[in-house]
């Protein structure tokens, strides 16, 4: 953070080249992880029946959608057991 002319603290917008390479190497692993669990549980409810999910499916593929926690919160919440 700096301060602008006006003595308030004003944000810098960081760029990737900001980042050290092990900072980059995280975000991208964690971006990695997200897409993988996100594609993993599209493609479960795509397959799953209608009965075997709580709820509505368009619902839970909006869900999914919401970052780390969307996917998660599916295949805990989302998904019935078998019988």
């Amino acid at each position: 953070m700096t301060r602008d002319g006006e003595g308030l603290m004003t944000r810098t917008k960081k760029t990737w080249g900001d980042f050290s390479a092990g900072q980059q190497a995280a975000i991208i692993a964690v971006g990695a992880v997200e897409l993988a669990l996100a594609v993993t549980a599209w493609t479960d409810l795509a397959r799953r029946p209608a009965e075997a999910v709580s709820g509505s499916k368009l619902k839970w593929a909006a869900i999914i959608a919401v970052n780390l926690v969307g996917p998660l919160t599916y295949f805990r919440w989302g998904r019935r057991a078998n019988g």
